[in-house]
């Protein structure tokens, strides 16, 4: 996966730390409570947590996103470390992970090593892309680079998005309890009047990894002009977002 832009992340999707809080609440982190935040992203969500009295260890594969992190909150404790071979020295009373685990295209591994970071009667709390997200934006990529004439490789896809029955069914095949499992719609406005185009910078770099700059700007324009009459409303972009949220206990 391609480097992450943690500036452009802090700067124009933070609105994906902000929809977080609710999840926040969902885990209810308890004062001196060990927690994981697996894909803490440049930290927000893990400072939230850590305000509410818990000790938190914030992992992300990307080097860049934790080197914000650090910077942003020195007093918290940050790695970088990858979901698929999580490598902690101790369990947790909970994982928690908001907008992550959709990026990780072995849920398999992710579920088992999650289940063996946590402690007996531990909770993983979580919410991912599932069923539908963002469906029209990646309709665009595909009709886009059809239309210019490039390939779109379907390995380069780098999302995986389940259904709550899949997703539980996973779970439960680990060894998990599920709790709670909700799929549903949370259309995301995006920030400013270049909002697609920079979600698309930012996000689906992987998708393009085989084109010229050049070429990925014209896809990237060609997109804006398919998306803007299904998406872009009174002044505002608005990402179909579908996600999927949980509980489940060990």
């Amino acid at each position: 996966m391609s480097e992450w832009n943690a500036v452009l992340y802090d700067q124009k999707h933070n609105f994906i730390s902000k929809f977080g809080g609710g999840l926040v609440e969902l885990l209810a982190p308890q004062r001196g409570e060990n927690i994981l935040d697996l894909g803490c992203g440049t930290g927000d969500l893990a400072n939230k947590i850590a305000n509410q009295g818990a000790l938190v260890h914030g992992i992300d594969a990307s080097e860049t996103m934790i080197h914000q992190a650090q910077t942003k909150y020195p007093q918290l404790q940050f790695s970088v470390n990858d979901a698929t071979q999580i490598n902690v020295h101790h369990q947790f009373d909970a994982v928690f992970s908001n907008a992550a685990l959709h990026w990780i295209k072995q849920p398999e591994i992710v579920v088992q090593n999650v289940y063996d970071a946590l402690k007996s009667n531990g909770r993983f709390v979580a919410e991912m892309g599932g069923k539908g997200n963002i469906s029209s934006i990646v309709n665009a990529i595909k009709q886009s680079m059809n239309e210019l004439g490039y390939a779109y490789i379907e390995d380069y896809f780098p999302w995986y998005f389940p259904t709550a029955e899949e997703y539980s069914k996973l779970l439960e095949r680990e060894g998990f309890q599920v709790k709670m499992m909700t799929l549903y719609e949370r259309p995301t406005q995006l920030i400013g009047d270049e909002g697609i185009r920079n979600w698309l910078q930012m996000f689906s770099n992987n998708i393009f990894q085989h084109l010229s700059n050049t070429q990925k700007q014209n896809v990237i324009q060609l997109c804006e002009e398919i998306l803007k009459p299904q998406l872009y409303k009174e002044h505002t972009w608005i990402a179909d977002y579908w996600r999927l949220r949980f509980v489940a206990v060990k």
